[in-house]
């Protein structure tokens, strides 16, 4: 299994182009968090998981989707409507609830992943508008290997950030 996670992109087309075409063939699913401030139908998005930011007003995008990809049961949600920017304990739960391998967020701009109950937990940073100590446009690969889930952030060129590799134990829920 190969994901790719991306958020806030806010209006900028350019980078979600480039990561289809880098990417569309080569992973099991292409997710966006939110805040990609585009239409439903704009050929930019299409082909991502895509839910609605507070800042997406159109319609089009769902609030949260949750999705399975090789077994993996994926969680995916903007994350302003569960107060991440406080706590993570609502995402937490809600993941909890619908027996998640993976809770995917974004809203704070801010990278980060955890494992909390047997869930990864992820914000794979903005690829547009970087906040937070380490303000590098980024967005989040996710594989399924022998060892564990890895997973990486890459910046903007595609680089990755190897000080920010980590590799999780995790066995499926289902």
């Amino acid at each position: 299994m190969k994901l790719l996670v991306v958020s806030d992109s806010h209006s900028e087309r350019d980078c979600l182009i480039h990561l289809k075409e880098k990417y569309e063939n080569t992973v099991d699913a292409m997710i966006h968090c939110g805040d990609s401030e585009l239409e439903a139908d704009d050929p930019a998005i299409q082909g991502f998981h895509t839910v609605r930011g507070n800042c997406d007003f159109g319609g089009g995008f769902p609030n949260d989707w949750v999705g399975e990809v090789d077994g993996y049961r994926i969680f995916t949600t903007h994350g302003h409507l569960y107060n991440i920017k406080m706590t993570l304990m609502n995402l937490r739960y809600r993941a909890r609830e619908l027996n998640a391998d993976f809770a995917f967020f974004g809203h704070s701009h801010e990278l980060g992943v955890d494992m909390l109950d047997d869930t990864i937990i992820l914000n794979p940073g903005s690829i547009s508008l970087p906040r937070g100590r380490i303000r590098i446009k980024t967005y989040a690969l996710i594989d399924s290997t022998p060892e564990g889930i890895k997973v990486r952030f890459m910046d903007r060129d595609d680089n990755e950030l190897t000080d920010l590799t980590q590799v999780f134990p995790l066995t499926k829920h289902n």
